[in-house]
């Protein structure tokens, strides 16, 4: 699976393992563009993609929440795979704590690589 923390101008990216257990950063998409996220699905051999929806802390969405959908809605038009949009919230402040423990990767992509974390749980959580 791949993950996308979605911004106007650059796109946190991570990808899972085959078996859908971890989730490692990728490089930061900049611009975000549908078809280079394309070829990086096509590249990795990915089955699915995860948008991060920046739902705000009361559960509303906002401007960023819709300007994520039309993201992930132009990322199908592209894409053979399922694209599916899954709650952010917490991903940016929790990617900042793991960057100040060591963790070199960008902020974007390690944000991308806990909705990935979240998201492969909740999976887990419905599976079993």
């Amino acid at each position: 699976m791949l993950a996308l923390d979605y911004g106007n101008v650059r796109c946190g990216a991570a990808i899972s393992d085959p078996t859908g257990t971890l989730a490692r950063p990728l490089p930061v998409i900049e611009p975000p563009e549908p078809r280079r996220i394309a070829e990086i699905a096509a590249q990795h051999e990915v089955e699915e993609v995860v948008v991060g929806l920046p739902v705000l802390l009361s559960g509303e969405e906002g401007e960023q929440a819709a300007a994520s959908r039309a993201f992930a809605a132009d990322l199908e038009r592209v894409l053979s795979v399922p694209v599916v949009t899954y709650d952010e919230r917490l991903t940016t402040k929790m990617a900042a704590a793991t960057a100040r423990q060591g963790a070199i990767a960008a902020e974007d992509s390690l944000a991308a690589a806990h909705l990935l974390e979240s998201y492969l749980a909740s999976r887990g959580d419905d599976s079993g």
